[in-house]
C-alpha cells in the first residue's frame, strides 16, 4: 500500500464549474508572470526564461508522512458531510442580533450588521491556542466550510467551534468562484465568534482584494499599465470577477477589506499573500508596509492603486535556485524563520499544471520548498485542486 493510499485527500464538494483562467492576467490576456529580480536569477533555466519548479519536500512517503495528519484523520467526506453542505446556502444579510466583528470589523455604524456590542470572555484567558492558515478561497464557500469543519474549526452549521485557536486567512476571498461575498461574510462572522471564545480569526489582503475594491471604486476609469491603457473593471473581469459579488458589496464589506493588513508575523511564520519580494518596496518593517498600503487605499489615485495591484500580482520569487535567497531577504527584513504564502497555485509551483493528462491536480497538502524557507498554501481550488487549511508548523 502506497502512502497515497493510506492518506487520501478528502473529496471536497463541488460548488460550481472551474473557470479556465487560473493565473492572474493583465488586460489584453497576457500572463503576468514577471521574472524574479536579477539578483536572484542564479539558475541557468531561470536566466533562459525557463520555469524550473522546486520539488523540495514535496510528494512521496516523506512528504505525506510528515505533513498529512494521520491520527484522527477523518474518513472521506462522502460518508457524512456536515449539515451545512446538505442544504443550499442562500446569500443573505446577517441578522441584527449576530455577534459583532471585534478585531477586524469596520467602524460601528447603523448599517453594519455586526454592530451589537459583544462581551469579552472573563477570567484567566489561559494558554494560546494552535495556529492555522487558510489558502486562497476565491468564492468557493462550500469548499471552505468543508475544509474548516474537517479541521474542527467550525461546527456543522458553520459557526466557530475551535475555542482559543487562531486562524489567518491569506487573502483572495472573491473572484472565479460562486460566492465571494458569502466568503467575506463568513470570515467576518468567524472573527466575532472566535474573539468571543478567546481565539481569533484574522485575514490578509490579497491582490484580488485590491482588484475587487478597485473595480468598485474606479470601474472603467482609465489607468496606465504596462499593457497600455486599461481599467480596474477590465482587469477584474479578466481575472474571474463575478458581477453578483460586486452588486452585493456593501459599505461594511468595503470598510473591513480596506483595513486588512498586507503582511503579518505569527509564531515565527511570516505570513504573506503573494510569493513576491515586492513587499520590500513598501517599507522596511511590517508596520511600514501595512501603513503604506492603508494610506494608498485611503487616497484617490487610481494609478497608484493600480501600481500596488500590479506589484502584488507578481509571483514565483521563491522558486528555483534563487528562491531561498529571496525568501531569506524577506525574513531578514521582517522577521520569522519561514514564509507562508498563497497566491500561486501549488500545481504551478511544482510543474504539475503543465501536464496534458487532463487529470485533476494532485495536491496532498501544503508545499514546502525554497530549502524549506517557504510554504505555499494555494491548493488550486479554482482548478479542481484543494482548498487548504493547515495547522502551523507543518513540519
Amino acid at each position: 500500500m502506497t502512502p497515497e493510499d493510506r492518506f487520501p485527500g478528502p473529496e471536497l464538494p463541488q460548488s460550481g464549474p472551474r473557470p479556465q483562467q487560473d493565473l492572474d492576467v493583465l488586460p489584453y490576456g497576457s500572463y503576468f508572470e514577471p521574472n524574479p529580480p536579477t539578483e536572484y536569477q542564479d539558475s541557468p533555466g531561470e536566466q533562459a526564461g525557463g520555469q524550473e519548479p522546486t520539488f523540495s519536500a514535496y510528494g512521496g512517503a516523506r512528504y505525506l508522512e510528515q505533513h498529512w495528519p494521520v491520527a484522527g484523520h477523518p474518513t472521506p467526506q462522502a460518508a457524512a458531510y456536515p449539515t451545512f453542505l446538505a442544504t443550499e446556502r442562500t446569500p443573505q444579510a446577517p441578522a441584527q442580533d449576530d455577534p459583532p466583528t471585534i478585531e477586524l470589523g469596520p467602524p460601528i455604524t447603523e448599517d453594519n450588521p455586526y454592530a451589537t456590542p459583544y462581551p469579552q470572555p472573563g477570567g484567566d484567558p489561559g494558554p494560546v491556542g494552535p495556529l492555522y492558515v487558510v489558502g486562497d478561497v476565491h468564492g468557493y464557500l462550500d469548499e471552505l466550510l468543508a475544509a474548516l469543519h474537517e479541521q474542527g474549526l467550525v461546527d456543522g452549521e458553520g459557526h466557530w467551534s475551535a475555542g482559543r485557536s487562531r486562524i489567518w486567512f491569506l487573502g483572495d476571498f472573491t473572484d472565479r468562484g460562486p460566492d465571494g461575498i458569502g466568503v467575506i461574510d463568513l470570515v467576518m462572522q468567524l472573527a466575532a465568534e472566535a474573539a468571543a471564545a478567546g481565539g481569533y480569526c484574522r485575514a490578509l489582503m490579497g491582490n484580488h482584494e485590491l482588484l475587487f475594491l478597485g473595480a468598485h471604486r474606479y470601474g472603467d476609469e482609465p489607468v496606465q499599465s504596462t499593457a497600455g491603457t486599461a481599467s480596474f473593471r477590465a482587469a477584474w473581469l479578466l481575472n474571474g470577477g463575478q458581477q453578483h459579488d460586486l452588486e452585493r458589496l456593501q459599505g461594511h464589506h468595503i470598510s473591513w477589506l480596506k483595513r486588512l493588513p498586507a503582511i503579518a508575523l505569527e509564531d515565527g511564520h511570516l505570513l504573506l499573500h503573494s510569493d513576491t519580494t515586492a513587499y520590500l518596496e513598501f517599507g522596511d518593517s511590517i508596520d511600514e508596509v501595512n501603513d503604506a498600503v492603508h494610506n494608498l487605499l485611503a487616497d484617490e489615485g487610481a494609478d497608484d492603486w493600480w501600481d500596488a495591484f500590479r506589484r502584488f500580482t507578481k509571483r514565483f520569487a521563491f522558486r528555483g535556485e534563487g528562491g531561498p535567497m529571496a525568501a531569506g531577504e524577506l525574513l531578514a527584513t521582517y522577521g520569522g524563520h519561514r514564509v507562508v504564502h498563497g497566491h500561486s497555485p501549488i500545481p504551478y509551483l511544482t510543474g504539475e499544471a503543465n501536464n496534458e493528462s487532463g487529470e485533476r491536480p494532485y495536491v496532498p497538502g501544503p508545499y514546502i520548498y525554497a530549502d524549506e524557507l517557504a510554504v505555499a498554501m494555494d491548493g488550486g481550488v479554482t482548478m479542481e485542486g484543494r482548498l487548504l487549511v493547515a495547522r502551523l508548523p507543518v513540519d
